[in-house]
Formats: structure tokens, sequence, C-alpha cells
């Protein structure tokens, strides 16, 4: 039996295959969408942001319960711009890489100073604004304004690799040429490229998946170059897995538990008991401090940051 041959690389300029793509996709997307609370019209452009925020890296259904309660308490960015930076962390709970919260904080600040309290439109401005890259600039503008973008995320990427590439997942690392082939794509159509955008990575989060996809649900499965391919195995690198217990990421959870879960501040002997290795413990504590996530006070004790 002769194996399955990699069909060649599929340009969107040769072969038009963009356009093939787009209108099964679109279609799909109207029929299968996800009923997701930043994607009502209410939301806006601060709601989508936030949800983007949080999804980095965090399934959906995790991001749900704290999106929600992140809403309701801050409606506006000047909303969480008024706020200590620590109740950004304390809000975020357990969805992980903290982080972002600051992040996040840090952008309602300078919307709140630069922008009057809007998110902005330009996608300039989105990309000048503390803890956003290219990703979640293009996805607001696309998502909350309607804009033509390249919205690269996981998802995304792992369809185009399929479907037009032929191989079965992406590179570790979002590459030059990924990005040239997902501006190809684009459809023209402003409207039809932020459908486009958000029905791609729908696709790739409920279909397309990592593992156990589901290609008999798929709308483009007869044009996908892997499954045409016959699935060949993944022949880069490995794939990275997410790891988590006895790293610094689980003890870093565990000592900003207490901290959030306190509202004075917190005394070393608190933080100690949590994890019992003192050299992992104390490595863990200097990077929270390092990263802004904790404040040290005199006399050993620690809280959230206030500024």
């Amino acid at each position: 039996m002769t194996a399955p041959t990699k069909p060649p690389h599929r340009s969107p300029a040769d072969d038009t295959a963009g356009a093939d793509l787009h209108s099964p996709v679109i279609d799909w997307f109207q029929d299968n969408a996800r009923d997701l609370p930043w994607r009502h019209p209410e939301a806006g452009a601060w709601g989508v942001m936030v949800s983007e925020f949080m999804l980095q890296q965090t399934p959906v259904s995790r991001v749900l319960p704290v999106y929600e309660q992140w809403l309701a308490r801050w409606p506006r960015p000047a909303d969480l711009a008024a706020e200590a930076p620590g109740e950004a962390v304390r809000a975020w709970g357990r969805l992980g890489y903290p982080r972002r919260a600051l992040r996040l904080h840090g952008a309602a600040v300078a919307i709140t100073e630069r922008h009057g309290g809007d998110v902005p439109a330009d996608h300039a401005q989105l990309l000048a604004l503390p803890g956003i890259g290219e990703y979640t600039a293009a996805a607001v503008a696309s998502f909350a304004y309607g804009q033509r973008h390249a919205v690269l995320d996981t998802n995304v990427r792992r369809v185009l690799a399929r479907a037009v590439t032929g191989v079965r997942y992406p590179p570790n690392a979002t590459t030059a040429a990924e990005r040239k082939l997902a501006r190809a794509l684009l459809p023209e159509d402003e409207r039809t490229a932020a459908r486009w955008a958000a029905a791609s990575m729908e696709l790739g989060a409920l279909v397309c998946t990592a593992k156990n996809e589901t290609c008999v649900r798929c709308p483009i499965a007869a044009q996908c170059a892997w499954r045409l391919a016959g699935k060949p195995e993944h022949e880069g690198p490995p794939r990275r897995g997410q790891t988590y217990a006895g790293t610094d990421r689980q003890v870093r959870g565990k000592l900003l538990a207490v901290l959030r879960e306190a509202h004075a501040p917190v005394p070393q002997a608190a933080l100690d008991r949590v994890w019992r290795e003192p050299v992992q413990r104390a490595r863990a504590l200097d990077g929270l401090v390092a990263d802004g996530l904790v404040e040290p006070l005199p006399d050993g004790l620690y809280r959230l940051p206030l500024t």
C-alpha cells in the first residue's frame, strides 16, 4: 500500500483557496457559533478586550464566571482604572497567568487617560496600549469594530496549517510565513473579513481541535490539504505540553490565593505554610514581587499591589 503523499503547498493567490474557504466556514459559524457574552452587541469593545485578555491560554468554561463578575464590577475601563491594581489581581481569581490582570489594569488606565475612557478603534492606538500585542490589537479591532485584520490565535493557526498548508500542527511560535498566509486569505470586504476571523477561530475551537478533530463536521473537509494527504503525522519539534503540578506556577498560585483572600497585609509565616520546600517557595515569592503582583512591606508583610 502506497503511503499518502503530502500535496504541494497551496497558495491562496494561485488557486483561490481563500475564496473557497470563506463561505462554507462563515455559513457554518452562522449556524454553530457559541452564544458567548462578549459576542453580544452590549458587550462593546471593552467587553471584547476583557474577554481576549482572559481567554489567553484559558478555556471558555473557566473564563465565563470571572468575565461576568468582572464586567458587573467594572463595566467601563475607567471603573477598573480607579481601583488599585491589586484588586484586578484579586478579581482574576484562579484564571492563571495573573500578570494578565495587571496588564489589563494598565490598559484600562491608559484608555482612561489617553482616550477619554473609550477603547480606541484604531489598530495602531490599540497596539500602543500597555499589555496589548499584535494578536489582541487585531482581535479587538476585528471583533469589536468589524475591521479587516488577520487574527492569529492558536485555533486559527491550526485551521490554516491543516486546511491550506497540509500539516497537522503550526509551528510552536507564530512565523512570518503564517502571518503572510493569513493576510493573503483575508476577504477584501471588511465585514466579511471580521466574520471570517471569528468563524475560523470557532472552527478551530470546536471542530479542528488539537486532538480528536471531527472532520465529519468540518465544512471544509473536502478541500482540507491535511485530510487529503491522509493526515500525516506531525514532523516538527515536539509539541509543548502544559505542566502544572509541582512547578513554580503552582507555588505562585498558592501564594497568590492567600493574598487574594486576605484584606490586610499577610505575614511571611502565613505564606510559608502553603508550600513546604523553602527554596522553591522563596523563588516563587521573589518572582511574584518582581512581576509586580505582590508588594513587600516592612516587618515581613506582603499584600497585593496598591500602585
